[in-house]
């Protein structure tokens, strides 16, 4: 098997990459509040209440999370390349 060293990063490529797994996990966040939004809502009389704020939540958790997500990715990988650059990347093993 051979290993290999990863050098360096592309960091706007991982930036998108992470920003966009992130808005994933946003979207999915985003939903689980709406439902239990609605749900609360409607224990409190007012469902729709809760819907409203869901569907903000739908709209705006995927783009705080891409937003985050991008800027915590391009920090990550400009790091990453400076460490591998001084010392030693991360060695992989590929068959």
């Amino acid at each position: 098997m051979a290993k290999q060293e990863l050098k360096s990063i592309g960091v706007l490529s991982f930036a998108v990459v992470l920003g966009l797994v992130h808005a994933v996990i946003g979207l999915v966040m985003g939903i689980f509040m709406t439902v239990g939004g609605v749900f609360i809502g409607s224990m409190m009389g007012s469902a729709s209440a809760g819907g409203v704020l869901g569907i903000f939540a739908i709209i705006l958790y995927p783009i705080m999370f891409f937003i985050m997500g991008f800027i915590g990715g391009g920090i990550f990988a400009l790091i990453y390349n400076f460490v591998a650059d001084k010392y030693q990347g991360i060695e992989l093993e590929f068959k």
